[in-house]
This record gives structure tokens, sequence and C-alpha cells, in this order.
């Protein structure tokens, strides 16, 4: 599934057809597709291999998702218009049925991480050594499932597994610090026997060199990102977890991307 690095024009080619399939559909949740969807071309374009697996734990960004694998080839032009709409393959949240490399349908939060820690233990047993990641919110950590998939993927030493969290600070009812304080997140889990990283998740050159150094070893990568990132006026707003864009709003948006550095 290897294909070419990620630069930032393929970046901006890959949020600019996010955007407009989340706006001609009408559909909101653009801010937290927006800060996972570096991350997610990093490990789609650079370290998945053909037999990897990669589970999207935090569904409500199927979004970038979709499109990850549709700048791979992996999903047709033409389907990303039938985003959220009835009998799509391209649900609000994942589903399994249709989309190679979709293994479970996610969206469920705090499940995502149990069903990696599953599959990376079921690798493990059969000798392979296929790698799972797992990218999750920083809200689902808030959710006991999410804890318990942690203690048996530390209890079963799973090096095959990487967990990525999207630590972006807001969640569907506000900061995730006003919700229940959990931030910064890497603080809870030192005593964890787990090798954490803590990164630029909007930095492609330290999204790929942390991946590549915790390659082989169970780690958490905590990606410190922005929700709704590089469009101003989604940018850190809660309203963008819910809110599609106008008219204005997404011409603006794209002005945003194409002046990015």
């Amino acid at each position: 599934m290897i294909n070419s690095p990620v630069t930032p024009s393929k970046l901006k080619q890959a949020k600019k057809r996010l955007l407009q399939m989340h706006y001609e559909s009408n559909v909101g949740h653009l801010g937290g597709n927006l800060s996972c969807i570096d991350a997610l071309l990093v490990i789609f374009h650079e370290f998945l291999k053909e037999k990897d697996e990669f589970v999207l734990s935090k569904g409500h960004s199927a979004g970038a998702l979709y499109i990850g694998l549709w700048s791979l080839g992996a999903i047709p032009e033409s389907a990303l218009a039938s985003f959220h709409k009835d009998e799509t393959l391209l649900p609000a949240h994942p589903s399994s049925n249709g989309i190679p490399k979709i293994s479970f349908a996610t969206g469920s939060l705090g499940h995502g991480l149990s069903l990696a820690a599953g599959l990376a233990l079921g690798i493990k047993l059969k000798g392979r050594d296929d790698a799972v990641i797992c990218l999750t919110s920083d809200g689902e950590w808030q959710e006991g499932s999410t804890w318990e998939a942690l203690i048996f993927a530390i209890h079963n030493d799973l090096k095959n597994l990487t967990i990525i969290v999207d630590h972006n600070e807001l969640q569907g009812f506000g900061a995730t610090s006003d919700v229940a304080s959990m931030a910064p997140l890497w603080e809870k889990l030192e005593g964890f026997s787990i090798k954490t990283y803590v990164i630029d998740g909007h930095n492609l050159d330290e999204i790929r060199s942390t991946i590549a150094d915790a390659k082989s070893k169970l780690c958490i990568i905590f990606l410190r990102t922005v929700k709704g990132h590089g469009i101003e006026q989604l940018e850190g707003k809660l309203e963008s977890h819910y809110l599609p864009l106008t008219q204005d709003q997404y011409s603006q948006a794209l002005r945003n991307i194409d002046n990015a550095q």
C-alpha cells in the first residue's frame, strides 16, 4: 500500500478534496478531520504495507479516511459524490462493508483500540510481522474500554501495535479539560510500561520520523493538533465538530489552504 512521500502540495490537494466532499454533501465534522488528515496521509502513503491494518477509532473523521484511501486510488473519484447519502459505501462513520482496508465499522468511541489490540494479538499468535496502527481521539481516553485495551496491549507485549492520539483538546460537548479533565493526556500514562512520543501533529517531518522510530515497539504517539487546522473560521472552535460550511465559508476555506505555507 506504500505509495510515495506526502508533500505539502499533495496534502493541500487532499484537504481541498475533503472540503469539497463535505461541502457538496452539506456535512459537518470537518474539525476533527482536519486535525488528523496530515498524519493519516503519512501513514497511508509512507508506512502501511499491503497486509498491515489501520483502525480509525475516531470514526467521526471518516471523511479524512475516505480521502486518504482516495488519494491512494483505493476509492474512485465517482464514489466521493455519494458521501453521507442513502445506500452509500461512504457513510458518516466508516462501514466495514464494501471498501478494502476498512476492517471495522467504528464511531462508537472507545471501541477502536480494543479492536486494534485484538488484531495485533492475532497477528502475533500467527507469527506474522504485519503492523497495526490505531488512530484515536483524545476524548476517547475518558472511556474505560480504551484503558482496558491499553492494559491488554501492554500485558500481551504487542510490539506490532502503534497507538496514535489526535490530541486536539476538543470534543462534542466542549474542551476535553472541561468535560473530563485529562489534558495533557500523556502525563496520565506515567508509570505504564509503554513508550510515548509527543509531537506536532501538523508537521509532516515530525510525523514520519516518529512513526519510523516507533516501528516494532508498543508505543503511543500523541499528536498535538488544532481542530479545524488551516481553516481560519474553524480553527479551535467547537462549531467545527458539527456545522457544515456555507458557500462563503467554503470559498474562504479553499483560499486558506491555497495560501498556506
